[in-house]
């Protein structure tokens, strides 16, 4: 029954990934063929959809799960294998072992996708769209693409940038303090900078800075430019929510420490990022026992009633992980919370479905 049960389990979820990565591929090569024109297909297929299906894939590896465990096991209910395996004296609990061992071999693999593969994978990924999808654009070059910009660069010191055209490496309004402790001993504000990638280092036009001396006598210089070296890098102005996608367990928690040190925005966006890779593994767990609990009720109205109950648990699964997600960006709730109650909450359904469900 082990071997029976766990041959259907994991086939079911490789044949419903394939079949659904399928259809997703298709649709991505409707939308982007403008980009593919030039480019050979051999290149697209290694460099773009080699990349594209492990992120894909890993994403969505729970309701995979889920839609795969509820799809073979109504298809047993409805055979009446599963009242076969009780008369010949098999409990509904022994009956369960194989579906939670092949959960946990699919969650154990989804970790290490998540963890070592995606990551590697999104870097490849966002260097080819790089090339071939953002370069095509018909979009000016001096594009803005953040806006209002202020981190922590050191104990003491914080930048702040209005404007950061990433496509020319230059920022408008751009501010550099140190904090004192009673006042802000110095202050350099310039019209613009731009970071010079041949000599690697900073160029400011319009450079106005203010001191102040042991008496507290303010000193303040103008100058039209100003060539100098800071600590921090253009990727500092650059970094978005999808940074930490493509960075490894150790590289994502020294990132996040360094990001934490800085004060930056966008630390709880990250720290959901870092959650979201031991949380999302750990729900198949949670998915693989619901589904059983739905399909396992033999009903009369066939396999349809289990998959149309099926895709309610799914869209309110992923209603609950976008609405907490808002809740931990807003820092209503923790990060680690936000990840972690969907599938504690789906849990606790299990459980009380477990105890009502005919044995």
């Amino acid at each position: 029954m082990d071997t029976y049960l766990l041959r259907k389990f994991i086939g079911s979820v490789f044949y419903a990934i394939a079949l659904l990565m399928t259809i997703i591929i298709v649709f991505d090569i409707s939308q982007n063929m403008q980009h593919f024109s030039d480019v050979p297909a051999w290149t697209v297929i290694t460099k773009y959809y080699f990349n594209f299906i492990p992120y894909f894939v890993n994403l969505f590896f729970p309701l995979f799960t889920f839609i795969s465990v509820i799809w073979f096991t109504s298809k047993l209910s409805d055979r009446n294998e599963i009242i076969s395996f009780f008369n010949g004296g098999i409990s509904f609990y022994r009956f369960i072992v194989p579906y939670i061992i092949g959960a946990l071999i699919l969650g154990v693999f989804s970790m290490f996708m998540a963890n070592f593969i995606v990551p590697k994978s999104n870097q490849e990924l966002n260097a080819f769209k790089d090339i071939h999808f953002h370069a095509n654009k018909n979009v000016p070059i001096g594009m803005i693409t953040q806006r209002n910009l202020h981190f922590k660069n050191s104990k003491d010191s914080y930048v702040y940038v209005q404007n950061w055209r990433k496509r020319t490496l230059q920022g408008e309004n751009f501010t550099y303090e140190i904090i004192g402790d009673e006042n802000i001993p110095y202050k350099l504000t310039a019209e613009r900078i731009v970071y010079d990638t041949l000599k690697n280092h900073w160029k400011m036009m319009n450079v106005r800075t203010r001191t102040f001396n042991k008496d507290g006598v303010e000193h303040v210089s103008v100058r039209e430019e100003v060539d100098t070296n800071f600590n921090f890098t253009p990727e500092e102005f650059s970094l978005d929510v999808t940074a930490a996608t493509s960075l490894g367990y150790k590289e994502l928690k020294e990132f996040i420490a360094k990001e934490q040190a800085k004060g930056s925005s966008l630390v709880k966006s990250y720290q959901i990022e870092q959650h979201r890779r031991v949380a999302n593994p750990a729900s198949i767990i949670v998915m693989t026992l619901l589904g059983l609990c739905v399909a396992a009720r033999k009903t009369q109205r066939g396999i349809g009633v289990h998959i149309f109950i099926g895709m309610f648990f799914v869209f309110a699964f992923i209603f609950l992980q976008q609405v907490s997600t808002v809740f931990a960006v807003s820092e209503s709730l923790s990060p680690a919370m936000a990840v972690w109650l969907p599938n504690l909450i789906y849990l606790g359904i299990c459980i009380i479905m477990l105890f009502t469900i005919p044995k």
